[in-house]
């Protein structure tokens, strides 16, 4: 019988090991591919923010699924059974889901799970199965899926306590580009007032023992989330860093 391992992503959780990621958002397997070997223990493969669908998922998911390093993380467009059920059934094992409320988070864990326990469909031939070679899918899948929820608007951070405690959130990210907006901070993700209401929400988070994540672009807040315990941390966006580097390269030789 083939055995895919444990969820790695999921099992670092269990232990409490910091995981390091990476947002992917450019949508093609050759970048997938090349970022898969850069050593992150995750990588983002964004959905809502990008162009890309459930179809253009798959080539990545396969060719970052071959990395003995790195774990793919999809995020899908939005909190919506259909799209779970097809990027599910073609072998994502992590989803991060925004929302904003604790029924919002209910409706995801039931997305995920067979019934009697969730509403997934259930597909004999699919790659999450490998086609119907692994018999005993349905019985440990539940288990093997990382569920995490996103919280980036002020009801999702009013609610987090509500979303985190919902039986089968493994996780709680929270988005700062969203969370400083709503104030009126929508260019300044340093500002004090975002720096604060994040160490509320991960001091909240931490309080239902569920772990946290979040995104910066900044390298040293980057380090600075981490040391004050958050446990996913993703500290580049690909598109960013090649517009930033590309920019460079052409200052320098138009003098």
């Amino acid at each position: 019988m083939i055995d895919i391992g444990p969820n790695r992503f999921k099992q670092a959780f269990a232990e409490q090991r910091a995981q390091i990621g990476f947002w992917a958002t450019l949508g093609t397997a050759t970048v997938a591919d090349l970022l898969a070997d850069c050593g992150f223990n995750w990588l983002l493969l964004d959905c809502e923010h990008s162009p890309t669908d459930v179809g253009e998922i798959l080539p990545q998911l396969m060719t970052v699924d071959r990395s003995l390093m790195t774990t793919p993380i999809v995020r899908p467009p939005w909190n919506d059974m259909v799209i779970f059920k097809k990027l599910l059934d073609i072998g994502v094992r992590s989803l991060l889901v925004p929302m904003s409320s604790a029924e919002e988070a209910r409706r995801a864990v039931a997305a995920t799970r067979y019934p009697p326990d969730g509403i997934r469909g259930v597909a004999g031939g699919i790659r999450a199965n490998r086609h119907g070679r692994i018999t005993d899918y349905p019985g440990g899948a539940s288990d093997d899926i990382c569920l995490l929820v996103q919280v980036k608007t002020r009801t999702g951070l009013d609610n987090i306590e509500d979303i985190a405690l919902v039986d089968g959130v493994d996780g709680v990210f929270i988005g700062p580009a969203d969370l400083g907006a709503a104030p009126g901070h929508l260019t300044d993700r340093n500002h004090p007032d975002v720096i604060a209401a994040i160490r509320d929400g991960h001091r909240r988070i931490v309080d239902t023992g569920k772990a946290a994540g979040i995104l910066t672009t900044d390298v040293e807040q980057a380090q600075m989330w981490l040391d004050e315990g958050f446990i996913f941390v993703a500290c580049g966006v690909d598109a960013n860093i090649l517009a930033r580097e590309a920019d460079a390269l052409a200052r320098r030789f138009r003098g």
